[in-house]
């Protein structure tokens, strides 16, 4: 699916204005092209590596330059946001390009616009021209927004969908300037299924092979549902996980075997065996399901083990079918705090029990779960994660990824071409292929003038082996689409490198020069993927600046404190610094192109220095908190969740806590409590001292009922190279930047992070390469950035001790 997006914007004032261009996409998109024209001048998008794109982006604001940087994040819609200042009566159009591969679930296509424009718009259009040399089985187009069903116009091999709501169309009422139009426009369609073999398509030697086969008989499976009732479980999660395994275990079929795991910080099971889904046993499970209770903490790799084991048993004891399909479904909301907690070991041991003899999904619940942690763990074992967003629909998206995977046609299923004729393919072999989805392998010829060559398919059915062979030939684009030359002239090209890219991704953390070689076509393909970012600047003129323009593809809203949106921004050259986490210290040195990091371990309650600039006046204390209460593996975790900020030459102090903002001023003060920010997205206050520093504190929320962990924040550090160069405390000190030099890299306790001797203030240091969360760019999930750890709460490279840097009270010097 080739995605543009137009929007034109006129400011009628007589006023300058800000002028917003808001979309949401889906987040297995990859943007490849963003512009604007301004008054006939076109500010064009470059697709450059994140950190070069980074640092031109910097210098760019750093001299006044308008400038934009687009980034990816990993939600299941992302949010592109750019804003612009317009002058009075002038305009501006935004194009904004993506491409994503259109994956068949349930036996459909989908095609999803979030269409959200927030008022009446006077030429709002959506069309859609579908091609499909199969030519279309079914197609349907509507709108969440409007009742009546459109009648899209189309035909045997293409269609054409128009969807023109003129402005009195638009209005709720007459009269009225509110808008109908919210909500999301879908596209749904399949195609033409006759061949066995499926469809495949080459064009200017790439090729690509759609395999869907049709009517084959379902193949038996044997199931262990694994289901966390921690007590981060409680209320709505747990009613929507039982809600939808009842629903769940009415779907199975009664040649399948199944069986139930439930884990928090111990383990228990339905029955200890796989079970046969008669309707006798389906009942008594549901009896089961209905009565769990939420408690306690979350043992995610005993959990697991449990439920390989039943699979595992089932086989030896020939209990199950000899031709089934093996799964594990992992439920969970969490990340492993009980039994074996390190997130490598639980991947390692899951890898080495599965052995490739089943396949794992992981449904993660809501936004505090370890998604990567789950997506990996379920790619290592040929299956797949999902995010389950907290709402009301929760059930039903437990149940639409069930129907997805409840019906196996084949296993082992592999996909051969002529190796003398291809090369550069990717992933051939699946472990499994279920009802109403596909299979989708690219790749490069080396014959370019080829006419056809033979492909074989090769699995496992339900009661034989599948195996088909024919025979694929170039198509005649030009002839079939003599219009479309534009479109078609490279996309199976594109496709491949889509899906190349894709997988080069997933394999970082395996394969050595999977990231070089990911980021190499990103840049050449010019796709904004987790390596690579857009930047946009002004083209030279001799006009003055116009002012910042952020454009971010990463932020999901509004800032819940100051109703401001957030446009995080470094300037020059100077360090980057930040503290989050447990607490987590990291210095950016962007001169150096790497990241020191360092935590600082201490009771609750203990006020550190951060900040003090004598000569400027400023001063910045932060006090620990600790877990509400001490976790089963008894470390106890500690985190930032007050702040006192002084700036003695405008009299002002500011106390910044997990609850609310209070301003003191000239023995006058006012408390700002914060709003309920459960229903908002980005939760950041942004602290302008008058011609110096900003700082940024990021309010991170916990769910009230967690066991034990409660609200905290983080702090960020903006133009710090404004403070005097007398500035010191445990951040200040580094903002001047700090000189370092790493030799005799060698392996350490883990192998993804080695050990290194730093020379760093004339000593000698043992570090290890680790990551540290950087939440400037995504206030939930965070951004892993690779660092320099130093341990020992960092001894060696601050100065002193960090007891030194211990305080009175919040705004005490001493």
């Amino acid at each position: 699916a080739h995605t543009v997006i137009t929007s034109s914007a006129l400011n009628k004032a007589n006023s300058s204005q800000e002028v917003f261009f808001e979309v949401d996409l889906p987040k297995t998109a990859f943007i490849t092209n963003f512009s604007m024209e301004i008054e006939g001048q076109t500010y064009t998008g470059e697709v450059k590596e994140k950190e070069k794109a980074k640092k031109q982006y910097q210098k760019a604001v750093s001299t006044g330059q308008t400038a934009g940087l687009v980034r990816a994040s990993g939600r299941k819609m992302e949010k592109f946001t750019v804003s612009v200042n317009i002058a009075a009566n002038s305009n501006v159009t935004f194009i904004l390009t993506h491409e994503e591969l259109l994956q068949r679930k349930l036996g459909q296509y989908e095609i999803m616009t979030r269409v959200k424009p927030k008022q009446l718009v006077q030429h709002f259009e959506i069309v859609a021209d579908i091609y499909e040399p199969q030519g279309i089985d079914f197609l349907e187009a509507y709108g969440t927004f409007i009742s009546n069903e459109l009648l899209p116009w189309w035909r045997k091999q293409s269609a054409h969908i128009s969807f023109c709501p003129t402005l009195d169309q638009q209005r709720k009422c007459l009269g009225c300037e509110g808008t109908l139009i919210d909500g999301d426009f879908f596209i749904k369609y399949d195609v033409n299924r006759a061949e066995t073999i499926g469809d495949i398509q080459i064009v200017n030697g790439y090729f690509v092979h759609f395999f869907a086969p049709s009517d084959l008989p379902r193949v038996p499976k044997n199931v262990v549902f694994v289901i966390d009732r921690s007590g981060s479980m409680r209320g709505i999660k747990m009613k929507q996980t039982k809600d939808a395994m009842l629903a769940i275990l009415n779907d199975l079929a009664e040649d399948d075997y199944f069986g139930i795991v439930l884990f928090d910080s111990s383990i228990s099971t339905w029955k200890e065996s796989l079970t046969k889904a008669t309707k006798e046993n389906v009942s008594e499970a549901q009896q089961f399901i209905q009565g769990i209770t939420d408690l306690g903490a979350t043992n995610i790799n005993d959990a697991v083990m449990k439920a390989v084991d039943m699979i595992m048993k089932g086989k030896r004891d020939k209990k199950v079918p000899e031709r089934s399909v093996s799964m594990v479904i992992l439920m969970t909301d969490g990340m492993p705090n009980s039994g074996e907690s390190s997130v490598p070991h639980i991947q390692e041991n899951v890898l080495l029990a599965m052995g490739g003899n089943m396949t794992l999904f992981c449904l993660g619940f809501g936004d505090d779960v370890d998604y990567s942690f789950l997506d990996v763990m379920s790619r290592q074992n040929k299956g797949l994660a999902r995010r389950i967003y907290e709402g009301s629909d929760a059930t039903v998206q437990l149940q639409g990824f069930y129907e997805e995977v409840a019906s196996p046609l084949l296993s082992e299923v592999d996909l051969r071409y002529p190796d003398n004729l291809v090369n550069s393919l990717t992933t051939s072999h699946y472990k499994q292929l279920f009802n109403g989805s596909e299979i989708v392998v690219a790749g490069r010829l080396t014959d370019y003038s080829l006419d056809n060559f033979l492909v074989e398919v090769f699995a496992h059915g339900f009661e034989e082996d599948f195996i088909v062979k024919g025979q694929a030939s170039a198509q005649e684009w030009d002839i079939l689409y003599p219009e479309q030359e534009y479109i078609f002239g490279d996309y199976t090209e594109r496709l491949w490198a889509y899906l190349t890219i894709q997988e080069l991704l997933s394999k970082r953390s395996e394969k050595g020069n999977a990231t070089a070689q990911a980021l190499e076509m990103s840049l050449q393909y010019s796709f904004v993927t987790p390596l690579t970012s857009m930047v946009v600047t002004k083209p030279e003129t001799d006009e003055e600046p116009e002012g910042p323009l952020i454009a971010d593809k990463l932020t999901e809203g509004i800032n819940a404190w100051t109703h401001s949106r957030i446009s995080p921004t470094n300037f020059g050259e100077s360090p980057f610094i930040q503290m989050d986490g447990d607490p987590h210290f990291m210095i950016e040195l962007p001169e150096q192109e790497d990241a020191l990091c360092f935590n600082i371990d201490d009771r609750p309650g203990t006020i550190f220095n951060l900040v003090r600039d004598q000569l400027a006046g400023i001063l910045v204390n932060g006090q620990t908190i600790g877990d509400k209460k001490v976790a089963p593996d008894g470390k106890v975790n500690t985190y930032f969740g007050r702040f006192g900020i002084i700036h003695q030459g405008l009299g002002v102090r500011l106390e910044v806590t997990t609850h609310d903002i209070t301003v003191s001023q000239d023995g006058k003060q006012a408390k700002l409590f914060c709003m309920d920010l459960q229903v908002t997205k980005d939760r950041s206050l942004t602290v302008t001292l008058r011609d110096s520093v900003r700082f940024v504190v990021i309010l991170h929320k916990v769910w009230k009922q967690h066991p034990y962990h409660q609200d905290y924040l983080g702090f960020y550090t903006l133009d710090s190279h404004l403070l005097s160069p007398s500035v010191h405390g445990l951040l200040g000190q580094f903002y001047h930047g700090v000189q370092f030099e790493v030799k005799d890299m060698r392996p350490g306790e883990v192998p993804e992070k080695p050990d290194a001797t730093m020379l760093v203030k004339g000593q000698e240091l043992t570090v290890t390469r680790g990551w540290q969360r950087d939440f400037r760019w995504d206030v939930k999930n965070g951004e892993n950035i690779p660092c320099w750890f130093i341990h020992s709460n960092g001894n060696g490279l601050i100065d002193g001790n960090h007891t030194d840097y211990i305080m009175s009270g919040l705004f005490k010097t001493v």
